[in-house]
């Protein structure tokens, strides 16, 4: 059986799975692949391992080479011709009236498709612009309605963490998120601190989230009130990790509460002395 290669086709668009086909290529290599009704191109983002077991059904195609020089150029040539379509296509659906907003223009690499990938707050009708498109071009049109975070994904930019969007350096796959992860990891569920340049909540939301719920398991939660030596208060502020609490008591007064873990409890149980009769250790003499 041949390798298999994970490569990420085009310029903006999903990770699909190739076979090698006896051509050697290196990560982040250009290659020029074999697909369905035409030739594309992609680029190496993962070497699969011969151990992992991948269907059929999800190997895509062939590579046929690693892109030369001509390739790199016809490939230039295509995004100067991708932009020219974009400007085209964004008159037409102004002249349609459609209320869908255009994000990203792209051609296969063998010219015989364009791609128009475009944003919309429901379902589109687009056929009469798919055939004024067809027209125009005379090549095969596809009109992909994508979402927010793919949006975010082709666009790309900088979180607020000073590094590039990861949904743009190396995700491949989004998975679901939801305002459950933000409440497991004591975060402020502030939208502005826990969604991205998409709006949705964070990626990063993900990183972690298994860690926090296991952790926090035997806390409380923000925002719970709880008994402390020095009387009864709400928790404000929840350090799972490190295992300690804030508490705002009466009158505004704050008292840090520490909470240990079950290693820290078990080894004090063990250190603990162990007397006789309540006075003294028999350990000890």
């Amino acid at each position: 059986m041949e390798k298999i290669i994970e490569v990420k086709l085009g310029e903006y668009r999903s990770v699909a799975f190739f076979e090698e086909n006896q051509i050697v290529c290196d990560k982040n290599d250009h290659v020029i692949l074999e697909v369905d009704r035409g030739f594309e191109f992609g680029r190496v983002v993962a070497l699969v391992d011969e151990s992992v077991k991948i269907k059929p059904s999800s190997i895509k195609g062939n590579i046929v080479r690693v892109a030369t020089e001509g390739d790199m150029n016809q490939i230039k040539n295509n995004r100067m011709k991708a932009q020219e379509a974009l400007g085209i296509c964004v008159r037409k659906i102004t002249e349609r009236k459609l209320n869908m907003r255009l994000v990203k223009t792209e051609y296969t690499f063998d010219s015989s498709k364009i791609i128009f990938s475009f944003t919309a707050e429901g379902r589109i009708d687009f056929r009469a612009l798919v055939k004024d498109l067809a027209r125009i071009f005379r090549v095969r049109i596809e009109l992909k309605q994508i979402g927010v975070r793919d949006k975010a994904k082709i666009i790309g930019g900088y979180g607020v963490c000073g590094r590039e969007q990861c949904c743009s350096s190396y995700i491949h796959f989004f998975q679901p998120l939801s305002i459950k992860m933000a409440k497991e990891q004591a975060l402020p569920l502030n939208p502005s601190r826990i969604s991205g340049s998409c709006g949705r909540i964070k990626c990063c939301m993900a990183y972690e989230y298994e860690v926090y719920k296991e952790q926090g398991r035997t806390l409380p939660r923000l925002g719970d009130k709880i008994n402390t030596p020095d009387g009864k208060g709400k928790i404000i502020d929840l350090n799972i990790l490190r295992r300690y609490a804030y508490v705002e008591l009466n009158e505004g007064k704050l008292v840090k509460i520490e909470f240990p873990s079950k290693d820290e409890e078990k080894k004090e149980a063990r250190e603990a002395p162990v007397t006789e009769e309540g006075n003294k250790n028999p350990a000890i003499e």
